[in-house]
């Protein structure tokens, strides 16, 4: 089995945007954005901060992150590259674990906007190409580097490119070569190239990134800049699950509605108009995990489908279907149960689910929830609904009652 480890690099000196890395974009510090890609990706073993700042380390630790040393501060200067840093990190891990990744993950704190399967198909390219040194994020680059110049010490220009061509400065775009500029999204290195000394090697293959997901965060105006494409892609990227103090201290009552959640929101019919639709077995799992702790699980659900109640009797819990206004139902479970609102969590996917939220201590949208949904929920999961963001969610209620 091939060992994973991904690493985020972290310093706590930035100059332009003083204390960048735990600034708010959004709901959620800048670095939790990393460290949901590396959490969320199927491939990886584990996901490590390296940070000299014990700051960013508390909040890398809210957020999942583990953070097993502190880098020392002659490693987070700003001229520090990231071949020492990385170095430190496998050289401690062998050292005080005997622990030796097959492949390393570098995920950028500045490149927060990664689509849900970033990660785990970057891997899958070096896995797919056995001589490769690394793998690389780059984005087709904004200016032909072609029609690029350098100045001489007598004021004349130069080409910065020596190449082929004729005057390619004065050639049409469309017939000059495509090229690319590397971005801070991804880079998967052999654990070998970097002992051997270099973060690439010479065999590198590119994952190419859509530019909208590219942005640079060296000024305040970038940030502004980067609240607003975080409006319009929040249902394309992996978000933050939010800080493990963000769940209850005490969880008596998980609701849960049903399509888009326990399922893929997709619906499969047959010739006779019969319905069935996809669970995820991991979600089965997590709620049989909670109901041993004691943790009612409930489904409350608009639809009236057989599918439904099958799928509540399969997981030995309650359903409630055919409920119209969500809102009102789950006040008269809640009371009924005699419960305080604060010990009950709703997960849901949908505008229909917006009148439960503030009913209870804790409302999460799965990773692909309508935006409008996840603009109010307090917690965000990295999970689509029918591919294990049950699980998510009910792992972290499991393990916030270890804290």
């Amino acid at each position: 089995m091939v060992e994973i480890l991904a690493i985020i690099p972290a310093r706590g000196g930035s100059k332009g945007l003083p204390g960048k890395n735990i600034k708010s974009l959004g709901r959620h510090p800048l670095i939790a954005y990393s460290i949901a890609a590396g959490l969320g990706a199927e491939f990886v073993n584990r996901v490590i901060v390296s940070t000299d700042d014990h700051e960013i380390a508390d909040r890398a630790k809210e957020y999942g992150a583990e953070v097993p040393f502190t880098r020392p501060s002659e490693l987070a200067r700003d001229d520090t590259r990231d071949l020492p840093v990385f170095l430190h990190a496998l050289e401690w891990f062998s050292e005080n674990e005997d622990y030796r990744p097959d492949l390393v993950v570098q995920l950028r704190p500045t490149s927060p906007f990664r689509p849900i399967l970033l990660v785990d198909e970057a891997i899958k390219v070096i896995q797919d190409n056995p001589k490769a040194t690394s793998v690389r994020g780059v984005v087709p680059s904004k200016q032909n580097p072609y029609k690029m110049w350098k100045f001489n010490k007598d004021g004349r220009m130069d080409p910065l490119l020596k190449s082929e061509y004729t005057e390619p400065y004065n050639m049409p775009r469309q017939e000059l070569p495509e090229t690319f500029w590397q971005t801070g999204h991804i880079d998967v290195i052999k654990r070998d190239t970097i002992i051997k000394g270099s973060m690439s090697g010479n065999v590198i293959y590119p994952y190419v990134v859509d530019p909208v997901y590219s942005i640079d965060l060296d000024n305040a105006l970038d940030w502004e800049r980067a609240e607003d494409r975080l409006k319009i892609l929040s249902s394309q990227i992996i978000l933050p699950v939010g800080s493990q103090s963000l769940i209850p201290e005490k969880v008596s009552l998980l609701v849960l509605d049903f399509d888009g959640v326990l399922t893929d929101d997709r619906v499969y019919v047959n010739e006779r108009g019969e319905e069935s639709v996809a669970a995820h077995r991991g979600d089965g799992m997590g709620i049989s995990n909670l109901k041993k702790l004691g943790i009612e699980v409930i489904i409350l659900s608009r639809e009236t489908n057989p599918v439904v109640k099958a799928r509540g009797d399969k997981l030995d819990i309650p359903v409630f279907q055919g409920v119209i206004e969500k809102g009102d139902k789950l006040i008269s479970l809640i009371e009924e149960r005699k419960l305080p609102s604060d010990q009950v969590v709703y997960l849901g996917n949908d505008i229909n689910d917006l009148p439960c939220f503030p009913l209870v201590g804790l409302s999460v949208a799965v990773a692909d929830a309508h935006p409008d949904l996840k603009k109010e929920a307090q917690m965000i999961l990295t999970k689509k609904g029918g591919f294990g963001a049950v699980r998510e969610l009910c792992d972290l209620i499991l393990d916030s009652t270890k804290r």
